[in-house]
């Protein structure tokens, strides 16, 4: 298994990813893929019941295609594209690199958008700058509202994991930074760094231990309120968690359903059937499903059908979190 420890000279030691590591990197945008086209019409409509099977018919806020995945994805892809060209995420070319995608997403592909987002990203293209302008404008955002801890951030930030397999700090450094772009606001940060420590756990032995990992990634003032918010969701059922458009919520919605079933398809229809925001909850667990049951657990018929902007398929999903995946493997983060 592919793990990073530090020798004297700060070089990390590194295996080459098992075949079944593979198989898992893979998931990780294919499974938050299927989790958010299949989320999409069923978004802010009434909580579907218990017998109900949801599929991926597309119509909701777009409207979609069947199959057709949201802004949660596509942003995703956005995080993707530079993570997969091996750049170290925490650099200011590669958060420029991001930058520059949410623009040109926002401009050409975006078929919806946030409220936080759209003004941070509305924002930043009036001011003519990349990532740092994009930072300063989530920040001028928290000073007018105090209100940017929302969902936005960890749906799109599960491949980040991929690119510093080898290194928790460096991944969780990433994904704090990936998510300030748009989400000022602290606790988005921390769901972010929960999430990819789910992520990168599940991906190299196959367990959903790395979330409670996580915690050590924290700030150690903010570490109770997580493991407790944590402890809630363990013992709650998953529809507790609703509405899900601030982020502690929908990671509480997302890991109470994950927890709660042994296999991606289930895991992501008890997802969607939390409610409210289905295709974030649902995409957000399906980066970690995902990581956890590998894209040979996505069933034929959802990896046939799913696509979108910009104009990628299951594929096409495969092949850019691999590309993410192994990279961080030669490189020794």
């Amino acid at each position: 298994m592919i793990d990073g420890t530090t020798g004297a000279a700060g070089a990390s030691v590194l295996m080459m990813l098992t075949s079944d590591q593979r198989d898992r990197a893979a998931g990780v945008l294919l499974g938050a893929a299927c989790g958010d086209a299949l989320g999409v019409p069923y978004e802010f409509a009434e909580p579907l019941p218990e017998t109900a099977v949801p599929e991926m018919a597309g119509g909701g806020l777009g409207p979609y295609a069947p199959g057709e995945y949201s802004d949660d994805t596509q942003m995703q892809v956005c995080v993707a594209e530079v993570a997969a060209s091996g750049a170290d995420l925490r650099s200011e070319e590669a958060l420029d690199g991001i930058a520059e995608r949410f623009l040109r997403w926002f401009h050409e592909g975006a078929s919806d958008v946030g409220l936080q987002t759209s003004g941070v990203l509305a924002a930043t293209a009036r001011a003519g700058g990349l990532s740092r302008a994009m930072r300063e404008a989530s920040a001028d955002l928290h000073r007018k509202t105090g209100r940017t801890a929302g969902n936005g951030s960890l749906m799109r930030t599960g491949i980040v994991a991929l690119s510093s397999l080898s290194d928790p700090q460096a991944m969780a450094e990433a994904a704090r930074l990936v998510s300030s772009l748009t989400h000022f606001d602290d606790l988005a940060g921390d769901a972010c760094v929960l999430w990819c420590s789910g992520v990168r756990r599940a991906v190299l032995d196959g367990t959903l231990d790395g979330v409670r990992e996580g915690l050590d990634l924290l700030p150690a003032g903010r570490r109770g309120h997580w493991a407790a918010w944590l402890r809630d969701a363990e013992t709650g059922p998953p529809w507790r968690f609703s509405p899900n458009g601030f982020v502690v919520p929908a990671l509480q919605a997302a890991w109470s359903a994950v927890i709660r079933t042994t296999d991606l398809t289930e895991g992501l229809v008890t997802a969607v059937r939390v409610g409210n925001d289905t295709d974030t909850v649902a995409a957000i667990a399906g980066a970690l499903l995902g990581a956890r049951y590998g894209a040979s657990a996505v069933p034929g018929e959802w990896r046939a059908k799913v696509h979108g902007w910009p104009g990628l398929r299951a594929d096409d999903l495969v092949t850019l979190a691999r590309r993410t995946a192994e990279p961080a493997a030669e490189a020794a983060s």
